[in-house]
């Protein structure tokens, strides 16, 4: 019989994939039945429904999102190097394809189509990075590293659209290179001279 836990998890891993590759109705059960290698009784058993399955899968990434934010506040205390960590993530796995997209963005561009927990989920995604943007911003400009032109929760809502906006690009592209281009100067743009 096979760990319980980490078919939950292969499930998982198989849907995140599919959600990046084609939304929300980009996949079915058969889909991950087959990529597992399990039977489409054994996601039921985890997942009753697609509803279930996608608010688990929303639910485990953003949880892992904040992870990632908190250890960036704790690996370096200075803004401009959180900026710029959380910046070069998104460039690093887009030119290695590692994680070419944020799973949220794409079901952000399905809202209404979304069950409305998993809509939920995914703007408490957006909300909680751009709280983290919003007091990196603060932050750097108490420290004398940004200058911003508009409030720090303005400014961090144009870095989301950016970041957001700059993957999509490159995805439409298909050139892992435009991320850098979109995204540097709008970082530029905020470092204090």
């Amino acid at each position: 019989m096979k760990d319980t836990s980490s078919t939950y998890d292969a499930i998982l891993d198989v849907a995140q994939g599919l959600v990046i590759a084609g939304g929300f109705n980009g996949f079915s059960y058969a889909d991950i039945a087959d990529a597992v290698g399990i039977r489409k009784a054994s996601i039921h058993h985890h997942f009753p429904s697609k509803a279930d399955l996608v608010l688990a899968l929303v639910d485990r990434y953003r949880l892992r999102a904040e992870a990632g934010l908190n250890a960036l506040r704790e690996k370096t205390s200075a803004p401009i190097e959180q900026l710029t960590i959380y910046i070069n993530f998104w460039q690093t796995c887009i030119l290695d394809s590692s994680a070419p997209f944020c799973v949220c963005a794409v079901l952000a561009g399905e809202m209404q189509m979304l069950p409305t927990e998993a809509a939920a989920s995914v703007r408490a995604h957006f909300t909680n990075l751009s709280a983290w943007l919003t007091s990196v911003l603060r932050d750097g400009v108490e420290q004398k590293q940004f200058f911003l032109t508009n409030s720090a929760d303005e400014e961090a809502q144009i870095l989301v659209a950016c970041v957001h906006g700059a993957m999509l690009s490159a995805r439409a592209f298909n050139d892992p290179e435009v991320f850098g281009a979109i995204v540097r100067p709008q970082i530029s743009r905020l470092l204090a001279t």
